[in-house]
């Protein structure tokens, strides 16, 4: 049964991403003016919305919490990223857990999908706002704390030169570069499948168009969804059933949910 499933596994991950992934994933920031058909993507196919919940410095995305009523209302699984600058990285943190913890708090019960908040750290180059770009090091602390509070690692986004040009300096050890691939990886690419993710051997979602801009065709790399018609969109590297299970495995329940042991996480860490 290992052996099955283990040689499953290798092969899950040696296959080309297009042959087994499936859009399913939206992610949307104070930037998107325009108001979600949550209900229509769910019919088109999308499973989850990865929101901005927190930017520099130390703001709330005024959107937040009304998208999140409306897509959970719509029965979408639910996530948060935190816009990072190169302040202090524990406040940074906090403050994204609180902000995303209240808005869950206010959610009706009944709506909030088992799995929680799946939590996401965007580690780009930051020309948006003030604080310069969040470091390596900062990165460490940042995802450290939040593993400190939830129990689980959060996500990592990030472009994929600047995750290379990044973690590729000399001036990163491997002990931060191991920390960091506990996270799992975002990584985005408008051009082409990627390809640099070290120290991650694989991502889990790809970002492959936003504010419109994709190289790829269109009739396999949409860039729109229900009245959205510049969406960012992402692939997921699994069938719909595996992101419904790594959202599961991955995400934190701020209305008190503990945190699976590690062993009951080994298949989902692959992702």
């Amino acid at each position: 049964m290992k052996r099955s499933l283990s040689k499953g596994i290798a092969l899950f991950f040696l296959a080309p991403a297009c042959a087994f992934a499936g859009i399913h994933v939206l992610n949307l920031s104070h930037y998107d003016m325009m108001r979600p058909d949550f209900a229509a993507m769910k019919r088109q196919g999308i499973v989850g919305v990865i929101h901005e919940a927190t930017f520099p410095s130390f703001q709330r995305d005024a959107k937040y919490f009304d998208r999140q009523m409306s897509a959970l209302q719509a029965g979408l699984l639910w996530g948060a990223y935190h816009y990072a600058n190169a302040s202090d990285p524990i406040r940074q943190a906090d403050h994204f857990l609180s902000v995303v913890s209240n808005a869950w708090a206010h959610a009706n019960p009944a709506l909030r999908p088992s799995a929680g908040v799946l939590l996401v750290l965007d580690f780009e180059k930051n020309g948006h706002y003030p604080g310069g770009t969040m470091r390596p090091d900062q990165a460490v602390a940042f995802v450290e704390r939040i593993r400190e509070r939830t129990g689980v690692y959060p996500g990592i986004y990030s472009g994929e030169y600047h995750l290379g040009q990044a973690l590729n300096s000399s001036k990163v050890t491997n002990a931060q570069r191991k920390t960091l691939a506990n996270c799992w990886l975002w990584v985005a690419n408008y051009q082409k499948q990627p390809r640099s993710t070290a120290p991650w051997s694989y991502w889990a979602l790809w970002q492959y168009t936003g504010d419109g801009r994709c190289g790829l065709p269109r009739s396999s790399y949409p860039i729109s969804i229900a009245n959205m018609r510049k969406a960012e969109l992402n692939v997921f590297r699994g069938s719909r059933s595996d992101l419904e299970e790594f959202w599961q495995r991955r995400a934190w329940n701020p209305a008190g949910g503990k945190p699976r042991p590690e062993s009951e996480r080994t298949l989902t860490a692959e992702l």
